[in-house]
């Protein structure tokens, strides 16, 4: 049961807020929190940098952008109808596909009339006379909200080019995760890709289909698993429609948050022919079914891992006729799922063009970038355009972009200095009222799944806020402490925590001078839904209640 403080005034006042909540971001989680507070009464405004909706599939509208889960799961479950009058096109929808969607969502909910575009938020306090957040926008406004929801992902906050002499370079040059509003034309261009990220992953074979030559960068080499993609039939779409519900129910079972089977298979107990068998089988079928649906343990006992991480590096071998480029291409020295494995849309096969050149940085660092192109080892290679995969400040990077402060004037920076420190990856202690959708320490697996969790959570907590009287809630500082070491715990149980040597954004080793820490829940999605209901379904235990005088405990009311 939540812990009551002490009486304050009530915040639902009419006139002592001009909105129940503002939300940041008009991504899946900013559309879904609106959505879901207009349900409970509470008036919002979205505010979001951007010229519409979309999130990150606004800004990352680079050739072969795609989801890396299927179509069926990587949308919303909040609505039968919407669900009936969508047709995916394919099982990985591409970044139009996407951005439609979400487009077809805003209109068909009316959800635009309360967001506020081309606008970023500069700063958010928590005035405590008021018990209200003080939101500043970089247009100068200032609104005022009972609860701060950030909704702005795990991965909006871009890294730049950290390389030298970027402007000198004399063609063009493009950052993914900025990618321009407009085609932009390879033909007959020599083209540099920094970056095999799951980004840089998906450009290069679009890239290399175009233009006169491709040179990839890579300083680690992924495990890339075939996605397996197709179109979809009328059959397949009516048939998913048909059974939705098992799908959602499904997801919510599933360590991931997709719909997949599971397996009690281990490498540990099989044959090296059942190994290559059921290896082989699933393989073939594309996604990460091979990481689900394969073996139990792969995750968690480095032998069993090897088995599948060298499966993969024979895969690649086999497929890259080039014997020393399909070398650089095998992952080595990291457990497969230290990094973020990606899916790959004919990579591998990408290598076997004449117009594609590996370059390994590991052995000969990029030095600088040159009016002409890229100088690794002494050896300059000319290219006419850049492209920058260079990845996101992940996880917190958005958050402590803004200036983010709790009770007595108290930064977020300051109080993550050492690395995230939330409750549920849903609050943190000291900021009353601020909730986050798929905050740090929150799992990272389908994203939809994972925000349409934590918007019924929040919806939960505003409504128990209404039903009791309460003005606040604030996550107390022992249940911090207790999630921040379980986090730290299924981390250092899995394979993820060898992601450190391998510059991993799951523990903020790709960013120089970000403290490493447990910035995501790796023990499972549906772990993960079932202790945030009980939390909950026991009032909100590990939060601290701040009573209202008068019975109206929330903001504004629509």
């Amino acid at each position: 049961m939540a812990v009551e403080l002490e009486t304050s005034a009530a915040v639902g006042d009419e006139g002592r807020a001009d909105f129940g909540a503002i939300i940041v971001g008009a991504g899946f989680g900013g559309l879904r929190m609106l959505y879901e507070l207009r349900q409970l009464g509470i008036t919002a405004k979205v505010i979001d940098a951007a010229g519409d909706v979309g999130g990150t599939w606004f800004w990352n509208r680079y050739p072969g952008a795609r989801t890396d889960s299927e179509s069926w799961v990587y949308c919303y479950s909040f609505s039968r109808e919407l669900e009936q009058d969508w047709d995916w096109a394919e099982r990985y929808p591409s970044q139009p596909e996407v951005l439609k969607y979400l487009r077809h969502v805003a209109d068909r909910f009316d959800l635009r009339r309360d967001i506020q575009f081309d606008t970023r938020v500069a700063s958010a306090t928590w005035d405590e006379d008021a018990n209200v957040w003080v939101v500043v926008t970089d247009r100068g406004e200032t609104y005022t909200a009972t609860y701060f929801i950030p909704a702005t992902g795990p991965l909006s906050q871009p890294l730049d080019p950290p390389f030298d002499g970027l402007d000198s370079f004399e063609g063009e040059w493009f950052l993914t995760a900025r990618w321009p509003d407009k085609d932009v034309d390879f033909s007959g261009k020599r083209v540099g890709v920094i970056g095999t990220g799951a980004t840089g992953i998906q450009v290069v074979p679009v890239v290399a289909e175009q233009a006169a030559h491709v040179t990839v960068f890579q300083r680690t080499p992924n495990y890339v698993i075939p996605a397996g993609n197709r179109r979809l039939t009328d059959d397949e779409r009516r048939d998913v429609k048909g059974r939705y519900a098992a799908i959602w129910a499904r997801t919510q079972q599933q360590p991931g948050g997709v719909a997949m089977d599971g397996t009690r298979r281990k490498v540990s107990e099989s044959t090296a022919d059942e190994q290559r068998q059921v290896l082989d089988e699933v393989w073939g079928a594309g996604g990460f079914q091979f990481l689900f649906e394969t073996f139990n343990d792969i995750m968690l006992d480095k032998g069993s891992n090897e088995v599948a991480a060298e499966f993969i590096r024979e895969k690649i071998r086999a497929t890259v006729k080039d014997a020393a480029t399909a070398e650089a291409l095998c992952p080595k020295g990291y457990p497969l799922g230290a990094k973020r494995p990606p899916l790959g849309h004919s990579y591998y096969e990408t290598f076997n063009r004449d117009n594609v050149t590996l370059i390994d940085v590991s052995k000969a660092p990029i030095e600088r970038i040159t009016p002409k192109g890229v100088l690794t080892g002494g050896v300059e290679h000319e290219v006419d355009i850049l492209i920058f995969a260079t990845g996101f400040d992940g996880s917190t990077g958005a958050l402590l972009a803004m200036d983010v402060r709790g009770r007595n004037g108290q930064a977020l920076n300051d109080k993550w200095a050492q690395g995230p420190r939330t409750y549920l990856g849903l609050a943190v202690d000291g900021f009353p009222n601020m909730f986050m959708i798929s905050g740090p320490q929150s799992p990272f697996a389908n994203i939809p799944v994972i925000i349409d969790n934590a918007v019924r959570w929040i919806g939960r907590a505003v409504a128990h806020q209404q039903a009791n009287d309460v003005a606040g809630l604030e996550a107390t500082p022992d249940a911090v402490q207790a999630w921040v070491a379980e986090a730290e715990m299924v981390l250092h149980a899995s394979l993820v925590s060898d992601g450190e040597h391998v510059h991993s954004w799951f523990l903020g080793a790709n960013v120089e001078g970000k403290p490493r820490a447990a910035f995501f829940f790796h023990g499972g999605a549906n772990a993960y839904f079932d202790r945030i209901n009980d939390v909950a379904d026991h009032d909100f235990e590990g939060f601290a209640a701040t009573r209202a005088v008068t019975a109206t405990a929330t903001a504004t009311r629509a």
